[in-house]
């Protein structure tokens, strides 16, 4: 149990790190060109691996030329965390586009065209 929280904790640590790097300290253009965000950052039981989900929003060029963009960075973001959290080894870090909000959305548009389809029509009242 402890051992959770502390991959908990040192997560949400990498998470709000990284989130500050994306705002102030990366540098390539491509990671600007859409606005991205840090969702969620799923750390390995050993603490050697740290997936950063990422939600980018632009359209899909946009969101492909900055996925490169943050690709190309993952070694300043690994020293960088180096630095900041204070762990034995730093994790090996992948960005990953976290598509979640996109399909809610289209989950809600395709709810809401169902729902629309099957009311009645005022001549139907």
């Amino acid at each position: 149990m402890a051992t959770d929280r502390r991959i908990s904790r040192v997560s949400s640590l990498i998470k709000r790190e990284v989130s500050m790097m994306l705002i102030n300290e990366i540098k390539d253009d491509r990671v600007g060109s859409g606005m991205a965000s840090v969702t969620e950052v799923e750390l390995s039981g050993d603490m050697q691996h740290a997936k950063i989900f990422v939600s980018i929003y632009g359209t899909p060029q946009a969101k492909a030329e900055t996925m490169e963009g943050l690709k190309a960075s993952t070694g300043f973001v690994r020293k960088e965390l180096g630095q900041r959290v204070r762990l034995r080894r730093t994790p090996e870090v992948v960005f990953v586009e976290d598509t979640s909000l996109e399909r809610g959305d289209q989950i809600l548009r395709l709810i809401d065209q169902v729902t629309d389809s099957n009311l009645p029509t005022e001549e139907e009242i």
